[in-house]
């Protein structure tokens, strides 16, 4: 990283995350100020900066008591909330690492990740994360104590309650502080944070080490980048915090004094949102795609006045932003009929999200265009951004004033990237912030990045790092992209890329997103490496096919794939209307229908609702087969 452009970016004055915590509690707000939200028995429970901070001296004195030393691992397997805070934060003020671990892991693959970091405690959230733990403990001999949150446990050997770990750490604290506060002194910029392991599904998982500086300089770049972030906004949190997305942005609120408010879960988003009213909300593409769907069948399904003031109000709406996006006002004439459309359709869709929601921040995967445009069209700011568990994790991000829809935005201010010939090695371009132009164009290849929220490596795995980095000091993303319009364009994974039979190159996430544009298409997952054509596997709509007269007996029964064919009939002809799209040799010839959507629980999809495109086509390989025959 060059030394001009951290120059021209002076980074505050922060060591460690923690600080980021004690600077909101006692600087930007004061302690009695509620920074946390959950719902408990039906209610919704405030906590506030003096409520955290003494849970986090009884977690420091217990664990100093449990003889723990910086860079010692500690392994959390826990839904979002305060809890998850606390704890985090008590590990970031002793120099501890958090090992967080995906609560929708196996087993084995959790007992791989606490063998392999070496975890000595273990945090458990719920009886069957404990219960899941209990199959395979004998496998891991480090770990020396398991934290349980639920009460109901037979206690003893090395089983605590989280109760019983607060109650001993309340009593210790006093003899522990001044030790605690010269651990504290020590810990700064190098040190690790977190261990956040990258999925295992093309091979054995691997701890990305995030260090305390490779947050805090993301999110210094996140607040030069998106500045209207202040402490005044109320975030709602759901995705998980053993995320790296989830969790850079929890320390954002941390470091600009925002409160968060955590919803029960995935399934209570929607009734969370119109109780918490917040003001952003970090989001995955298909939770954003959810939205856009059931908005238009909403508008449009009634039909007669209703359904075309719904589509007058979205044209409107989109002449609005076009006109915005090329920095124009709307004149007298459009201004009135936004306001009317407000009025009529936009004001009842926001009032839905709280009434308040002013921003998403958009990750974990492509954003089909038509989504982020749908929702700037109500006057809902979607921010799209790229990056990985190894990069801290953003890279780039649209900016606030300007959006460019189907790209990931500027290069962030304390980093670099550029475009490499994935055959011959050649560096096409290198942007940075400062290089910037809104008439950029370059050439395609796979992306690579240099930047203070790097990773250090992946933890006791040299061989992988190695991998990753060049002689340059290049991180390689793995990721194909370009830049248009200045701003950095994704295409697809390296690994996804799918070669036909007669060489055409083909990125199934951009032929996935124009079919996802049909709302009798619910999901869609694009075949073809290595033959002559493209197939898919098709989920459709079934609310949808319903209403348009498919038998909802056709989605009943044990199959995984449907064969009816006025289904498949309904579905062809959605399929011909977006091949137009398309280059014939990306067309897609057959498909398969499946009944039931691709899902976490079937191991299907990632937390952040991405297919998993090695364990789709192995699982259903000899279906897939016969699409060739």
């Amino acid at each position: 990283m060059s030394n001009t452009i951290l120059k021209e970016f002076k980074d505050p004055d922060f060591k460690s995350l923690h600080q980021f915590f004690l600077n909101s509690a006692h600087h930007i707000h004061t302690p009695d100020t509620v920074y946390l939200s959950r719902k408990e028995s039906g209610n919704w429970v405030d906590y506030t900066y003096r409520d955290l901070l003494a849970y986090i001296d009884c977690l420091t004195g217990w664990l100093m008591s449990r003889g723990l030393q910086k860079g010692d691992r500690v392994a959390l397997i826990l839904e979002n909330s305060p809890e998850f805070y606390c704890i985090d934060q008590s590990l970031q003020k002793l120099g501890i690492i958090n090992v967080s671990i995906y609560p929708t892991l196996t087993a084995d693959e959790t007992a791989f990740i606490l063998n392999d970091s070496g975890a000595r405690i273990l945090f458990v959230g719920n009886p069957f994360l404990l219960k899941k733990f209990k199959k395979v403990e004998d496998k891991c001999p480090n770990v020396e104590v398991v934290v349980s949150f639920p009460e109901d446990v037979e206690t003893g050997n090395k089983l605590v309650t989280y109760k019983q770990v607060l109650e001993q750490g309340r009593g210790l604290y006093a003899a522990w502080n001044e030790q605690i506060e010269s651990r504290f002194k020590e810990v700064g910029h190098d040190d690790i944070a977190t261990l956040i392991y990258t999925s295992g599904t093309t091979g054995v998982p691997k701890g990305a080490m995030l260090t305390h500086y490779n947050f805090l300089s993301n999110c210094y770049d996140a607040n030069d980048l998106v500045p209207d972030i202040t402490k005044h906004d109320k975030f709602l949190s759901f995705l998980p915090l053993s995320h790296v997305f989830e969790r850079m942005a929890y320390y954002l609120t941390t470091y600009l004094g925002s409160s968060v408010a955590f919803a029960e879960n995935i399934d209570k988003v929607a009734q969370n949102i119109a109780e918490v009213r917040p003001t952003l909300m970090a989001a995955v593409p298909r939770l954003l795609e959810r939205v856009h769907d059931r908005v238009m069948k909403s508008g449009t399904e009634a039909g007669g006045m209703k359904a075309k003031i719904f589509l007058w109000a979205l044209g409107v709406g989109e002449k609005a932003r076009y006109r915005r996006d090329a920095g124009k006002s709307n004149g007298p004439v459009l201004s009135a009929q936004y306001a009317l459309a407000n009025k009529l359709v936009f004001s009842k869709i926001k009032e839905k999200m709280g009434g308040r929601l002013k921003l998403f921040v958009s990750g974990g995967g492509a954003l089909p265009p038509h989504v982020g445009e749908f929702f700037a069209n109500l006057g809902i700011q979607v921010q799209e951004g790229f990056g990985l568990t190894e990069t801290s994790p953003f890279i780039t991000v649209n900016e606030y004033n300007r959006q460019v829809y189907g790209t990931v935005g500027r290069v962030a201010p304390r980093q670099q990237v550029a475009i490499q010939n994935p055959d011959t090695k050649e560096i096409y371009t290198l942007q940075t912030y400062h290089t910037f132009k809104p008439d950029f164009v370059s050439e395609e290849g796979e992306i690579l990045a240099k930047g203070p929220n790097i990773m250090k490596g992946y933890w006791n795995n040299k061989a992988e790092t190695d991998k990753v980095f060049d002689e340059e000091g290049w991180f390689h993303t793995g990721d194909i992209g370009r830049f248009e319009k200045g701003y950095l364009k994704i295409t697809d994974r390296l690994k996804n890329m799918l070669v036909t039979s007669l060489g055409k190159n083909i990125y199934p996430t951009q032929l996935e997103n124009n079919f996802l544009k049909s709302p009798r298409i619910e999901q869609i997952f694009i075949i073809g490496d290595k033959q002559e054509f493209v197939t898919a596997i098709i989920v459709p709509a079934k609310d949808e096919a319903v209403e348009k007269g498919i038998d909802a007996e056709v989605f009943e029964g044990d199959n995984l794939f449907v064969e009816n064919e006025k289904l498949r009939n309904w579905l062809m002809e959605e399929v011909k209307k977006y091949n137009e799209n398309l280059a014939k040799f990306e067309r897609v010839k057959d498909f398969l229908i499946k009944r039931t959507p691709f899902s976490i629980e079937d191991g299907d999809m990632t937390i952040t609702l991405k297919v998993k495109r090695k364990v789709v086509m192995e699982k259903f390989a000899e279906e897939i087969d016969k699409l060739y025959i």
